[in-house]
């Protein structure tokens, strides 16, 4: 029985299915509900759903309510009375603040109960209709949307969902916001606006965006100084915010003149930050394509700009070179022009090509018709220095030397080319071989070219265009004119000599000496191997000086004539004869009867022969002569050997002979110096007994004197310690003594000055006492406490008495005289 009966408290409820009928019906609480059998509990007890002020809840199937905010119900047997509740199947319906409710059968809480959400100000919900509906008489479709703005409350709805929550965008100052449109629409200051269309806003302060606008970027202004403008270009043709129309790829700058802060307008196209461009006093430039006073480029013209200017390059405009400095001129220093075009300066006019010079001294700024080809400097030039010109008009070439040259407007420098090898002859700076190397300077082409002829040497130069020949000896500064040119001298060296082996430039008349190796044959047809030196020098007289180049390669005709002079000779003579002497035979062939050879044709005389080496070049015969070199040699060498060893032999015996005489000597002063050892231990031996003996005893007498002398010392020592420590211990004790006596003494003293004092201040003390109560006063203190001890002791029927202490003597006889006298009374 307790099973069927279901207590519900306040504030909840049940579902209860009739299993007959098969309708559930809601019982709410405070109340005892007594279950039947055909009744079933389905849910419960459960609260009723509760919501708080600023709060709502989401009911799904909610029930159907007449006018009266009563349940409808469907019939479902009217005969037996079946209904159910009417629902709202599929539907849903939003509940705000209310009294505690139950769920209807059907009902459905989807979530739970939620606050209501509060928009803050500056910002919207964005919200979209999901069905079609009627507000204030407006018809909203399914997917319109509207912005709710804030600050107030949102009450949700079953026909519209938030999209999302749109706060403001917060414009500060030098800031703009780019906003694009969703679609057709006409913004917040009344311009229609297409669908994309993007466009800025500028105004300062918080913007919320409406529900069909987007903003895609927030834009900061570019601030511009006296040194900065920006280069912008036009995406399409509008009026920008100087009312200026811009054409569609159009570019121009903004500076601070126009603005102090812009921002790019979305069809202006930030392309670059420009600079500025300063100019000094001392510079200039030039610009390509300057734009006129439209506005536009003049393609293929330049402007000049001097300093001191500043100035900002706009679109298409570029400096041909730069930033130049004013050209300054020395006095010695001029600037080669070129006309571009027709010039006119200083009534003077110049067609296009026409060259001329600016000297110095001055400041130059070329105007933008002429061209500067270079700087020109004027050469200075020492007495052995030059420099080749070439007028241009004509040609010609001619060498300037000694003296300073301004190269002039209608010449130029030339460059003397020479062939390789006299190139590497005049960079070695020596008389060189074929294979010399240059240093690492480069010569510079342009300047005469120089050669120092050496001491006692001679150079020949030869003039192509006069066809004429000049020599110069050393030592001398040769300088080639622009058609001369170096005779080269390649000359035979080495041993044995080869042609061209050495190249020179100078000749050197000697004398000096060069050296052969020359092949011969006997008459016997011994081959032999001769290295012969040669001493030459060149003998010419001053009228006919040219002859000693008349044979190119003097060392290789010289040493091959002498060569087949000394091959003549030596064929016609036997190897024995000729090594006996072979010097002779030489000479005799080259010299003949004379001192000297002269070669008439160069003038060339070789002064003497000087055979340095003889070789066999056939093998047997190298080998016979060495063979009888070896054995006279090896016999020389076993003669001298037999005489060092007898010489040896004589020696040896001589110093053994002498080695045994010192040995004897030497044993003879051993032993007498041994006697003398001996003799001198025994005497040492006896000297060191006796002394032992002596110190022993002068030893002992010594330590008994000196104990006697320690121990009288000692004596004496101590009484006079005796004495100090007496005198001490006396004078000690009479100083504690005198001491304490005189601190007695004080201490006395304190004790009677103290006495004195404090008997002095008890004495004041009384007198003063005594004057500040009076005499009246003590008079009556006196006489007051005997008569009040006479009251007291009549109250208490006592005629006499007496308190002691015990230690204060009494006068009895006084005392019982007046106990006594009192008794009488």
């Amino acid at each position: 029985m307790a099973d069927h009966v279901i207590r519900i408290k306040p504030l909840h409820y049940i579902h209860v299915l009739n299993n007959n009928t098969n309708v559930t019906s809601v019982v709410t609480g405070p109340k005892t509900y007594t279950r039947q059998e055909h009744e079933q509990v389905i849910e419960g007890p459960t609260p009723m759903i509760m919501i708080p002020p600023r709060h709502y809840c989401v009911i799904a199937n909610p029930i159907v309510l007449d006018g009266d905010k009563q349940p409808e119900y469907d019939i479902i047997d009217e005969e037996h009375n079946i209904k159910v509740f009417k629902l709202r199947h599929g539907d849903e319906e939003i509940r705000g603040e209310r009294d505690p409710f139950p769920l209807f059968p059907g009902e459905k809480l989807i979530g739970k109960v939620s606050p209501l959400q509060v928009i803050a100000a500056n910002a919207a919900l964005r919200l979209r209709a999901i069905r079609d509906f009627e507000d204030d008489k407006a018809h909203i479709s399914a997917g319109d949307e509207w912005l709710f703005p804030g600050p107030a409350t949102y009450f949700p709805s079953v026909n519209v969902s938030v999209v999302e929550v749109v706060r403001s965008t917060i414009i500060k100052q030098n800031e703009a916001l780019r906003i694009r449109a969703r679609r057709k629409m006409t913004d917040r200051n009344g311009n229609e606006r297409q669908s994309g269309e993007e466009w800025l806003y500028h105004t300062p302060g918080a913007y919320l965006p409406g529900v069909d606008e987007e903003i895609t970027d927030c834009v900061k202004a570019i601030v511009l100084t006296d040194k900065k403008a920006i280069h912008l270009r036009a995406r399409k043709t509008f009026k920008d915010v100087f009312g200026k129309t811009r054409k569609a790829g159009q570019e121009w700058l903004v500076t601070i003149k126009d603005a102090e802060t812009h921002i790019p307008d979305v069809y202006e196209e930030f392309v670059a930050e420009v600079k500025i461009t300063t100019l000094t006093n001392r510079q200039y430039c030039v610009i390509l394509d300057p734009v006129g006073e439209d506005g536009k480029n003049s393609y293929g013209r330049k402007l000049l700009k001097k300093g001191e200017d500043s100035f900002f390059l706009a679109p298409g405009e570029r400096l041909e070179s730069g930033i130049q400095a004013v050209h300054v001129l020395g006095g010695e220093e001029a600037l080669l022009l070129r006309a571009r075009e027709t010039f006119t300066e200083n009534d003077k006019v110049h067609q296009p090509g026409d060259r001329w010079m600016i000297y110095g001294p001055c400041d130059y700024i070329p105007p933008v018709e002429v061209e500067i080809i270079e700087k020109r400097k004027s050469i200075p030039l020492d007495d052995n220095e030059g420099i080749y010109v070439r007028d241009m008009t004509t040609g010609a070439v001619r060498a300037i030397i000694g003296k300073s040259y301004m190269v002039q407007a209608h010449e130029q420098l030339w460059e003397k080319e020479l062939p390789k090898e006299i190139e590497a002859l005049l960079q070695s700076g020596v008389y060189t071989g074929g294979n010399a190397k240059a240093k690492n300077d480069v010569r510079d082409k342009t300047k005469v070219v120089t050669y120092r002829a050496p001491h006692n040497s001679a150079v020949q130069v030869y003039d192509f265009a006069k066809n004429e020949t000049r020599i110069v000896f050393g030592p001398d500064l040769v300088m080639l004119g622009p058609d001369e040119h170096f005779t080269l001298l390649s000359i035979s060296g080495g041993k044995p000599k080869k042609e061209k082996a050495i190249n020179s430039l100078s000749l050197l008349l000697g004398p000096d000496f060069m050296t052969d190796i020359v092949t011969v044959e006997t008459s016997d047809h011994a081959r032999l191997s001769l290295q012969l030196a040669y001493n030459w020098r060149f003998v010419v007289d001053k009228e006919d000086t040219a002859r000693i180049f008349a044979v190119p390669d003097f060392v290789g005709e010289a040493c091959k004539t002498i060569a087949s002079r000394v091959r003549g000779a030596v064929a016609s003579t036997s190897f024995d004869d000729f090594h006996k002497s072979s010097a002779e035979v030489i000479r005799s062939a080259v010299f003949g009867k004379q001192d000297k050879l002269v070669f008439p044709s160069n003038g060339l005389t070789i002064t003497g022969i000087d055979i340095q080496a003889v070789e066999p070049i056939d093998q047997k015969t190298r080998e016979s002569l060495q063979k009888s070199v070896q054995l006279a040699i090896e016999i020389t060498t076993k003669s001298q050997e037999a005489t060092a060893r007898h010489e040896a032999q004589r020696k040896e015996q001589e110093a053994r002979g002498r080695l045994e005489r010192q040995k004897i000597l030497d044993e003879a002063e051993a032993e007498k110096a041994r006697t003398e050892l001996l003799s001198l231990q025994a005497q040492s031996a006896a000297v060191e007994s006796t002394g032992h003996a002596t110190a022993e005893a002068k030893a002992r007498a010594e330590a008994a004197q000196i104990e006697g002398q320690a121990a009288v010392q000692q004596a004496t020592l101590k009484a006079e310690a005796l004495k100090i420590k007496a005198a001490a211990e006396l004078k000690q004790l009479t100083s504690r003594q005198n001491a304490e006596i005189d601190h007695q003494r004080k201490l006395n003293e304190l004790e009677l000055t103290k006495a004195a004092q404090l008997a002095e201040i008890e004495a004041e003390k009384f007198r003063e006492v005594v004057e500040a109560i009076g005499a009246d006063t003590i008079k009556a203190i006196a006489q007051a406490g005997p008569e009040m001890q006479a009251k007291l002791l009549q109250g208490l029927g006592i005629k006499g008495m007496m308190i002691t202490d015990g230690n204060s003597p009494i006068n009895l006889f006084n005392t019982a005289k007046g106990l006594i006298g009192g008794l009488d009374q």
